[in-house]
């Protein structure tokens, strides 16, 4: 996919790129993960829980590292809506849209099953018990409903309660005429929504703390003209790495959200 791949070829702070390393991974294996992934996402007429667990599998079987959970939780359903929409013309956002939600609607108890197999898989860091409907557990109910539990701790779970609204309404103020898009992207989620990767391994006041600080990054580098080398970014993101911070998160939504602006271009 064209936006994993912009994703680490662009310099964001906390996060691997091919500039730099960090948090025991490469842009290699990020790179590769997203041909491997790819394959399983886009299979027609798999389910969103098949697509999850395809993907994961595969990406498991090339880098043996969770480098993409995240990103193929949210692509899943962006995928299997994106076959409901016809190709004989330029893709419709606001069709596109609506065919997610019906995506999401659809989702049933073996999507949630899959779906769990697959975070099992991947064992993401600091995925702790959930109160309810634990990815320790099997599910009793449908993978919306999972998701849905918790969409106030974490940003890719209210993706699946909101109809991805999130991702589409980035996607839609998205330049992709920019080669810095998925930076700003990037920056517009980190200062909005303090990340659920760090508030899973640092805590949520940590997360608060690189949120307001991202805002501050952001502002001033807008006002900079959104220059592709920044020094002030690349210190950042040094700082970041250093203390084994990763806003992983807003990364994911970051490339999901340049999926759906590159195929709406």
């Amino acid at each position: 996919m064209r936006a994993c791949r912009l994703d680490v070829e662009t310099a964001k702070p906390g996060n691997v790129s091919i500039a730099s390393a960090g948090h025991g991974m490469t842009s290699a294996q990020f790179i590769i993960s997203a041909g491997t992934a790819a394959a399983g996402l886009f299979v027609p007429g798999a389910s969103v829980g098949a697509r999850i667990l395809d993907a994961v599998r595969r990406t498991f079987d090339a880098v043996a590292c969770n480098t993409n959970l995240g990103i193929v939780l949210l692509a899943a359903p962006l995928c299997a809506a994106l076959e409901r929409v016809p190709g004989d013309a330029d893709i419709d956002i606001v069709h596109w849209r609506a065919e997610t939600e019906r995506v999401l609607a659809s989702l049933d108890i073996d999507d949630a099953r899959l779906a769990y197999r697959a975070i099992a898989i991947a064992n993401p860091g600091g995925l702790g018990d959930a109160p309810e409907q634990s990815v320790h557990e099997a599910p009793t109910v449908d993978l919306r409903t999972a998701m849905s539990l918790a969409a106030d701790r974490d940003s890719i779970a209210r993706q699946y309660a909101n109809g991805f609204a999130d991702v589409f309404d980035a996607a839609q103020r998205a330049d992709v005429t920019k080669n810095t898009a998925i930076l700003g992207i990037f920056l517009s989620f980190l200062a909005a929504l303090p990340d659920s990767h760090i508030v899973r391994k640092q805590g949520a006041a940590m997360a608060q703390s690189v949120t307001r600080d991202a805002a501050l990054h952001h502002a001033r580098w807008l006002a900079a003209g959104s220059p592709a080398d920044d020094p002030e970014l690349a210190a950042w993101d040094a700082e970041l790495k250093a203390r084994g911070i990763n806003p992983g998160t807003s990364a994911d939504l970051a490339v999901a959200a340049l999926f759906v602006a590159l195929m709406t271009a």
